[in-house]
C-alpha cells in the first residue's frame, strides 16, 4: 500500500522507539539488520526523519537514534505524508483528477470509506503505539 521508503521509515522508527523504551539508542547497522532493510537506504531515510524533526541522533560511542521524550507522540500520518504527500488520503481511487460526491468516479462510493478508514487508522496510531505493540509481538519482519 505504501512506498518502500515509507514502509522502511515506519519500521525503523518503531524499532528505534522500541529500543528507546528499553533504554537503548540503536545505530544504523543494528536498525537495518533488525528490520531487514538495506543499510544505505535506511541511513538515507533516517537522515530525512532527523531533518523532519521526527527523531534525533547522536554520534559517537554512546550515540544512536532516539525520540525526544518532550515531544508528543508521532502519528503515522505525519511520517506517511512527509514521504508520499497526502494524495492517499484525498485522491481518487480510480486516479481521476476531479472526483468527488458530485462528480464521482466508478469506484468513488466504494473507495471513499476505505480511504477514510485508512486515514483514521494512521491518525490514531503512532510510532509509540506501534513500538508498544511490537514489544508484545516481537515481529518486525
Amino acid at each position: 500500500m505504501f512506498k518502500k521508503e515509507t514502509e522502511y521509515a515506519l519500521r525503523a522508527l518503531a524499532y528505534i522507539k522500541l529500543q528507546n523504551l528499553k533504554g537503548r539508542r540503536p545505530g544504523i547497522a543494528e536498525i537495518a539488520s533488525e528490520i531487514e532493510t538495506p543499510q544505505s537506504f535506511t541511513a538515507k531515510i533516517l537522515q530525512r526523519m532527523v531533518k523532519q524533526g521526527f527523531v534525533e541522533s547522536l554520534k559517537g560511542i554512546n550515540g544512536g537514534f532516539y525520540f525526544d521524550t518532550a515531544k508528543e507522540d508521532l502519528p503515522l500520518k505525519k511520517v506517511i505524508v512527509s514521504i508520499e504527500g497526502d494524495s492517499l488520503f484525498s485522491g481518487c481511487g480510480f486516479g481521476l483528477k476531479h472526483c468527488d460526491e458530485n462528480n464521482p468516479c466508478p469506484l468513488h462510493f466504494s473507495y471513499a470509506p476505505i480511504r477514510d478508514a485508512i486515514e483514521k487508522l494512521v491518525n490514531d496510531e503512532t510510532i509509540q503505539s506501534l513500538a508498544i505493540k511490537l514489544n508484545k509481538t516481537k515481529n518486525l519482519h
